[in-house]
């Protein structure tokens, strides 16, 4: 069914319709790539990079590569585009990175490059990805189902000769058996092996070294020498013949690259089902009332939406009508379904669940939350931690040296022995394969990034994994992290001649223009407590940590603006006070206005969170704007014996340096408010609560939920995921450092060689996958 949107048909202005561009034009649609060139195409899954609007970010979809030599070879042919600035592509995760300029190339011209380099390349947000994973899926199982039974049949037929005695196989017997496992064997070398040799190809053809290059060698090579052996048997390589040897091999292979890809398959899925939750179309209200159905894109702040049972937000809103249950897991990590109503906000990507809400949206595209967190996980994606980089560097050369033994060690067998020969070449090609060895960090690395994202907890930068398993001491701000944001604000006492509703609606015209949390409560407690009086503030000034400045009027017409400050005792001039109170102050250029009183309780889990850092063996300290009473209050009330009170931000970094400077490995926890300089020099640091801004958060992981408890499950993990790495990296060079010397004197044959490089690829990926779990409790160190 085609639905007509301003003259056009839905399914013609759908993104994925030209992600699909290689699949298309493989069915003759030679032009189907020019029409991603179009900017409200690419802007599907693209965006500036670094705030300059001349450069241009993209994440794709790459099919198609098997380790990290093939995510080498791909940043290489990218990089060589003119205009193309930076290329990440990662192989674990299928995904691609590339800045661009806008004024020197097109999407066309990199992704171009992309398919010349032998891969499907698709943007990032295309539901047609699903469709490849299935398809490459479908295809693996059906390869490895022909080679499991073409073996068992072939081992069937070569029983005989292992069990047979002198004289109890006649030569027409034996002949006609080794026939019959050649026939069987190459349905093998054509369908179930096609794969190894395509991409064998592709690696010769573009002049680079991949994994699959020797294991296809060892696949022709065995295959040529039996061939020989059972047409020509009195020929150089001898009469023995080695047809169970390879497709034994070839099925112990395939078992491991097929569950790889289903393990990959799992990871990839899930970043998908992120990244393509916002629904391809929307029903909008028109000016007579009624619902159209337009592209998603389309939406505009202001308009009016109806979202059905069941379907996702399209944008940041806030319900005009109806009531429903809305799962927001994705974003904020709280599994339970939250009930909405009328002038409750709602997020894009979170879904409805029970009843038809309409929505005016106020958010749409990249200024959406959901847009923010999506450039996070893409970015986490492609990202390379330090261990995963020298993994890639290494890959190439390993892969070189082990087509250069696998030469010199036939060349050392050939003169007393061809055939022995060229079988130590196959197994010294097969059994060095690096699978292992280039899986070991991406796939720890991702599998708990994934956790993380099902958690809530968003990673901005993979390399932080690596530095929070080495974090020693955790420093918390108190306000709007260890406290909850639902303070309550009192007004105290005014001046005389001021009304309390005069000093709320004064105070609230301040407070609007801040987003520390004890704003947002005076601002909240204020729009009702001010009763029908309205101020409005111009040019307002937000000192950090310290309060707000502005001039600022009543809402009546030619009234004169007066200057007002809201904040501190010391920030708005009011002597005599006691900085310990806890107290908010309001005042204007005759001195003080009124005073108002700030009431704070500790987020549920905080003191389960900082025993659970402590029984880790973690120092925990807690820094603190507010007076030493306030700060005393909430250390003793949460198990905190370190804290700080009365310092600015700038006194928050020199403590934090202090720290450094002794020796101790950081983790900063604040609200990404007023803490950026303190976040920004940590060693790891979290943005905490769901208000954070994430385009401006200073911060490795940001805690998208309220969970305090995240925060110790996250360097637990971390913890857990480096240690995972290594057990990975020592397994893959002890597996690799035993089998070379095995292989190269000949006591390895082709099949063991298939069984181990299997064996080891799934140990690093199933190790790995323990990581996938989910966050765990933290315990004793």
């Amino acid at each position: 069914m085609h639905i007509q949107v301003h003259g056009l048909p839905l399914e013609a202005e759908r993104p994925d319709r030209v992600a699909a561009t290689p699949v298309a034009r493989a069915a003759g649609a030679a032009d189907a790539l020019e029409l991603i060139d179009d900017p409200q195409e690419w802007s599907a899954f693209s965006r500036p990079w670094s705030g300059d609007a001349a450069l241009i970010e993209s994440s794709v979809v790459v099919a198609g590569m098997q380790c990290a030599a093939c995510a080498q070879g791909l940043e290489a042919a990218l990089r060589a585009v003119p205009g193309v600035l930076r290329a990440d592509v990662s192989a674990g995760s299928g995904r691609a990175s590339v800045v661009w300029s806008k004024d020197a190339t097109r999407p066309s011209g990199w992704m171009r490059a992309i398919e010349r380099a032998g891969y499907t390349v698709l943007p990032a947000n295309d539901s047609a990805a699903h469709a490849i994973r299935q398809r490459e899926g479908r295809q693996a199982l059906w390869r490895w189902l022909v080679a499991g039974l073409c073996m068992m049949q072939v081992m069937m037929y070569a029983y005989p000769a292992y069990v047979a005695q002198p004289g109890d196989l006649s030569l027409e017997m034996e002949r006609l058996l080794r026939w019959a496992s050649w026939v069987l064997t190459l349905p093998v070398m054509l369908f179930s092996c096609a794969g190894f040799f395509q991409n064998a190809w592709r690696d010769m053809v573009n002049r680079r070294v991949g994994m699959d290059l020797p294991v296809a060698l060892g696949l022709l090579i065995t295959f040529a020498v039996s061939t020989a052996g059972t047409f020509e048997p009195q020929g150089i390589f001898g009469r023995e013949v080695f047809f169970d040897s390879l497709t034994m091999f070839v099925f112990f292979l395939l078992t491991g690259r097929w569950l790889e890809l289903r393990l990959r398959s799992r990871t990839a899925g899930a970043l998908e089902s992120a990244l393509n939750r916002l629904p391809e179309a929307v029903q909008r209200r028109t000016q007579d009332g009624s619902f159209a159905l337009v592209a998603a894109r389309r939406l505009r702040p202001g308009d009016t939406i109806r979202v059905l049972p069941g379907q996702a937000f399209a944008a940041d809103g806030c319900i005009v009508q109806g009531e429903t249950s809305v799962d927001q897991s994705l974003l904020t990590g709280e599994s339970r379904p939250l009930p909405l109503g009328q002038g409750d906000d709602v997020i894009a990507g979170s879904h409805n669940l029970v009843a038809s809400v309409q929505v005016r949206v106020l958010r749409v595209g990249d200024d959406t939350r959901f847009a923010q967190i999506v450039a996070l996980m893409r970015a986490a994606a492609v990202a390379k931690p330090r261990l995963a980089l020298l993994a890639d560097r290494l890959a190439k050369p390993f892969l070189t040296a082990v087509v250069v033994s696998a030469v010199l060690a036939a060349a050392f067998w050939w003169p007393s022995d061809p055939q022995r020969a060229l079988m130590v070449a196959v197994a010294v090609l097969i059994v060095t394969c690096p699978c292992a060895l280039s899986l070991a960090t991406p796939a720890a690395m991702l599998a708990a990034a994934g956790s993380l994202a099902r958690a809530g907890v968003l990673l901005r930068n993979i390399q932080a994994l690596e530095a929070a398993a080495r974090v020693d001491t955790v420093v918390f701000d108190k306000t709007g992290t260890l406290t909850s944001e639902a303070l309550r604000v009192d007004l105290l006492a005014t001046r005389e001649g001021i009304s309390g509703e005069r000093a709320w609606a004064m105070a609230t015209a301040l407070a609007q223009h801040s987003l520390h949390p004890v704003s947002r409560a005076l601002a909240l407690a204020g729009a009702s407590a001010a009763g029908p009086q309205r101020w409005t503030a111009q040019r307002a000034v937000e000192e950090v940590g310290q309060g707000v400045r502005s001039w600022a009027a009543p809402g009546q017409a030619d009234a004169p603006a007066v200057a007002l400050r809201l904040g501190s005792a010391q920030f708005c001039g009011v002597a005599g006070q006691d900085p310990d109170t806890g107290h908010i102050f309001l005042s204007d250029a005759h001195g003080w206005l009124a005073t108002f009183s700030l009431a704070q309780a500790v987020r549920p889990d905080a003191v389960s969170t900082i025993a659970a850092l402590r029984d880790s063996g973690l120092a925990v300290y807690m820094l603190s704007g507010d007076g030493a009473g306030a700060s005393r209050a909430v250390a003793q009330a949460i198990g905190i014996d370190r804290f700080e009170s009365g310092r600015t931000p700038a006194q928050k970094l020199q403590f934090l340096r202090e720290l450094q400077s002794a020796g101790h490995r950081t983790a900063v926890v604040g609200d990404g408010l007023n803490d950026a300089p303190v976040l920004a020099g940590a060693d790891v640091s979290f943005a905490f609560g769901p208000a954070v801004p994430l385009a401006r958060a200073q911060a490795d992981f940001i805690v998208a939920g309220g969970q305090l408890i995240r925060v110790a499950q996250t360097l637990m993990l971390a913890r857990r995921t480096m240690t995972v790495v290594r057990q990975n990296l020592g397994w893959a060079l002890a597996y690799n450092l035993a089998c070379i010397p095995l292989a190269l004197v000949g006591w390895i044959p082709a099949w063991m060689a298939g069984l181990g490089m299997a064996t080891s690829s799934l140990v690093v990926v199933g190790n790995a996958l323990r990581l996938s779990r989910g966050l765990a409790l933290p315990g004793p160190a």
